[in-house]
């Protein structure tokens, strides 16, 4: 990805005024069409500046107060975070006892600095449509754990806008989460826990349903992605320390495979991972346990596992107090919009209880929108968002936001109606 000068003071002042979606965030976190609703006017908001300061507890009670103040703090990114039991604007003139975190969604952020070791297509902040399938992956993984597993279907995935990927849970269920709700959900999701490569996984057998979904799911990912697209142990160090020391549990294996691929230097990826196999098969097994192999197999997935299985901050997730990028903000490092990349309820005309695993992920971060492709295409509009590079993600995430607000809507007129009738059944 090619470097830019980051987005100025003016630059920013101008997306603020002109592009930012302002009414559609809000909306999503006072949810509500209603302004001055409490989610909102106690929702804590932090700006981070250019020249290193930060600002916490911030809030709001209208659309044009939050307007009005990020304009006039033009921040070089907004955060958001939770909902308190007072509005965090006035947390000096309260009791710090008084002001409590009720509820915040449930955020996941995945980084594709964490797969550094298995992709050799890029480096460093750089990232292209080959390594990017990491990311469309982790997603596509706790997605179906989301909605599988926990049950929950308010969600949306935003681009970083660098090379990494912020998921939003907004269901109420997982807004109210404790912080040990938070942990435990992490604890369930976060497989890869040490992530060096020298490290084996060793996972318990037999594997829980949700791990040994996400093996067979990546099963076949991992021959086209890991050993012929990415062939990150072609260099046969990288291969001793992560596929064998890594990976392989067997003591003389491992001296095997280590002698095998000094005798025959520089062997792709695909024919060091089946070469593990061949030597196995016909120069160890004789004489083993019976279960040799199938330990080896074992190991093999959790090979799999350790490269491709989605690998989480696990400081973002754990505390309701946590703050994280505001979708739309701007990258300061690469001047990207932080977009959607894909929201559930899904966002066509289908029905909401359509296939969640089918929906498609067609997003390529080297395209995504630029404010300084953005600036010119308004001034060549006159200054109107329409046939931007951004309409479409607005249009989508508009669409999330209308139909998660339904869904608040429909759920409290049921609990109202079962209050009710709650009510008359005591007679």
């Amino acid at each position: 990805m090619t470097s830019i000068l980051p987005p100025s003071s003016s630059d920013m002042e101008y997306y603020y005024q002109y592009m930012y979606p302002f009414k559609s965030i809000f909306q999503w976190l006072s949810h509500s069409f209603i302004e001055s609703q409490p989610d909102i006017a106690n929702r804590e908001f932090a700006m981070a500046f250019r020249s290193g300061a930060y600002k916490r507890y911030n809030s709001y009670n209208t659309i044009a107060d939050f307007k009005n103040g990020i304009i006039k703090g033009n921040p070089d990114r907004f955060e958001i975070g939770a909902v308190y039991s007072k509005p965090p604007a006035k947390k000096d003139a309260i009791l710090k006892t008084d002001l409590i975190p009720l509820q915040k969604e449930l955020v996941f952020d995945i980084d594709m600095d964490d797969y550094d070791d298995y992709r050799t297509c890029c480096s460093g902040a750089q990232v292209c449509e080959k390594c990017w399938k990491f990311i469309t992956l982790a997603i596509r993984i706790i997605n179906v754990a989301l909605v599988e597993d926990f049950g929950f279907k308010d969600i949306f995935w935003i681009f970083s806008g660098r090379r990494g990927a912020h998921c939003w849970c907004s269901d109420r269920r997982a807004r109210k989460l404790t912080d040990l709700q938070r942990r435990n959900i992490l604890d369930y999701l976060n497989i890869i826990r040490d992530r060096h490569v020298e490290k084996k996984l060793s996972l318990m057998r037999p594997l829980y349903p949700h791990m040994q979904r996400s093996l067979e799911f990546l099963k076949p990912f991992f021959v086209d992605i890991i050993l012929k697209e990415q062939n990150p142990w072609e260099d046969d160090k990288a291969a001793i320390e992560c596929l064998l020391l890594g990976g392989i549990y067997d003591k003389n294996l491992i001296e095997l495979c280590k002698k095998f691929w000094l005798d025959n230097p520089g062997r792709s990826s695909e024919q060091k991972w089946t070469d593990i196999d061949y030597l196995a098969t016909n120069k160890l097994a004789y004489g083993k346990k019976p279960d040799f192999l199938e330990k080896l197999r074992q190991c093999k997935e959790d090979l799999i596992l350790k490269t491709l299985y989605p690998k989480l901050d696990i400081e973002v997730t754990k505390q309701t107090i946590h703050l994280l990028k505001a979708p739309f903000c701007i990258h300061p490092s690469t001047g990207n919009v932080c977009v959607p990349i894909m929201v559930m309820p899904n966002d066509t005309d289908e029905d909401d209880n359509q296939s969640y695993q089918s929906v498609e992920i067609d997003f390529d971060p080297t395209k995504a929108p630029k404010l300084i492709s953005l600036q010119k295409q308004m001034e060549e509009n006159g200054n109107r968002l329409e046939n931007t590079d951004l309409q479409p993600y607005l249009e989508k995430f508009g669409r999330f936001v209308q139909k998660f607000i339904q869904n608040e809507m429909h759920e409290d007129a049921t609990t109202n109606g079962d209050k009710k009738r709650f009510r008359e059944n005591d007679w």
